[in-house]
């Protein structure tokens, strides 16, 4: 972009990666795009560094903002760079990320246009997408008991309750599925995925939410039904995309204000050690020095840039 700085100086602690419907933050000030390149190649699109107003100080907070499925929409979720994009992020200070995705409803209460707030996964996706940092000679597990963060869960749960005035209507907790697309579901799926309890369902929570939590990030993701998926009604109700983009922009300043929202909440100074995920750092130092040094192989170059002085 012509005018706009390529290099940021100061790290950067909260991103955002928006997925259908949410590619950008309209109203904030663009201060930088960043190319940042990992070992694991570059992101699904720039990293814009944008400036937002503190609600307490005035002064100009900075957010990174990543679009997940590329400026113009182009990876389809099994395309998505996720490693490179979490990696990215990583690489510039970032500790905390809110993460956006349009979702099929699996449950009558949860109306389109309704946000809900996952507490649980159920992987669904077929192993075609990388899912880790530790391989390649280096071992490393981490838990994943809770995939999201209780901490910033909270934060976007009051948030969300706050605007529900007007026009946000907020499911607290819910089960989402990660199925691996770009089809939909077929209708006996959709409806195995009722029996086990789920409430919405995507193709983008994961590896996105293993990959942060292996990167010691707090992540949370928002979720915002588009459609009751294909189990409700017969083919004129299946899900489709013309469908998902009509809810998405329906709802689009409804989705936008509770990100802002949250982005207002975390930069105040009382959730500093959140945001920083000091309850995460250090967790992956041991896990991946269980390998020993004369059995690591070519990952433990890349995981030194993802984590320096960690496996030394």
């Amino acid at each position: 972009m012509a005018g706009v700085a390529s290099t940021y100086d100061e790290p950067v602690h909260i991103a955002v990666i928006g997925g259908t419907g949410l590619q950008s933050l309209p109203g904030f000030t663009l201060a930088a795009s960043l190319k940042v390149d990992t070992p694991w190649g570059e992101p699904s699109s720039p990293i814009s560094i944008l400036h937002h107003p503190s609600p307490s100080t005035g002064k100009p907070i900075s957010i990174a903002f990543l679009s997940r499925h590329g400026l113009h929409h182009e990876l389809a979720p099994h395309e998505i760079k996720n490693r490179a994009n979490i990696a990215a992020l990583r690489s510039i200070g970032v500790r905390t990320i809110v993460a956006f995705s349009a979702v099929g409803s699996l449950q009558e209460e949860v109306h389109p246009r309704d946000f809900v707030v996952p507490d649980q996964i159920i992987d669904r996706t077929k192993g075609i997408r990388p899912f880790t940092f530790f391989e390649d000679g280096m071992v490393g597990h981490v838990g994943f008991g809770d995939p999201f963060d209780t901490g910033l869960a909270k934060i976007v749960r009051r948030c969300g309750h706050s605007l529900e005035g007007e026009g946000v209507r907020l499911h607290d907790t819910g089960l989402l599925i990660c199925m691996e697309g770009p089809q939909f579901s077929t209708r006996a799926e959709s409806n195995l995925y009722r029996s086990w309890g789920g409430s919405v369902i995507n193709m983008s929570a994961l590896p996105e939410a293993k990959l942060a939590r292996e990167a010691e990030i707090a992540y949370q993701m928002i979720c915002m039904a588009t459609d009751y998926d294909c189990w409700r009604g017969g083919p004129d109700e299946d899900v489709n995309v013309e469908m998902v983009m009509a809810h998405m922009k329906a709802n689009s300043v409804n989705a936008r204000r509770f990100v802002g929202a949250v982005l207002d909440e975390l930069s105040k100074e009382e959730h500093t050690q959140l945001v920083l995920a000091k309850h995460l750092e250090g967790q992956m130092r041991f896990a991946g020095a269980m390998t020993h040094k004369e059995a690591r192989g070519p990952a433990e170059k890349k995981l030194q840039w993802l984590f320096p002085g960690y496996f030394d």
